[in-house]
């Protein structure tokens, strides 16, 4: 498996404001339910459709205020790797949580050459719309 790792990232929040948003897929509901088709969730799965295909995802650890991991569904087909994804927390101070997003992909040597560099990308870009948005609220 392939890892990758974004940037950290910095939240101006206590890890206990963020880590209950994190650890429920049904609390994304109002962010992403019209911009994909066929949104449905549940605190621990989801799913939706991308290009036609149904992805289905699970919450398959949680350790709270520290870490939730995320993998692809065996039944949920639409998605051409396995995967599993972490969002790690780590709060140094009351107004100060660190963040990280890691991906573990099974990627073969071409796939790898293709699209390491866009996987990276999107990570760091994914991990820092994610403290954005989390500093933005009142």
């Amino acid at each position: 498996m392939e890892k990758y790792e974004s940037k950290q990232q910095q939240i101006l929040r206590p890890v206990s404001q963020i880590y209950p948003l994190i650890s429920d897929f049904s609390l994304l509901t109002p962010a992403v339910a019209d911009k994909v088709e066929e949104w449905h969730a549940t605190a621990d799965t989801c799913s939706f459709k991308v290009k036609g295909s149904t992805v289905r995802l699970k919450m398959v650890e949680k350790v709270e205020n520290k870490h939730v991991k995320i993998q692809s569904d065996e039944e949920g087909g639409g998605l051409p790797v396995d995967f599993s994804f972490w969002i790690q927390l780590h709060e140094v101070s009351a107004t100060d949580t660190r963040m990280r997003l890691v991906l573990h992909a099974e990627l073969n040597m071409m796939m790898r050459m293709m699209i390491g560099g866009k996987i990276q990308k999107g990570l760091d870009q994914a991990a820092e719309g994610i403290a954005k948005a989390f500093n933005a609220r009142p």
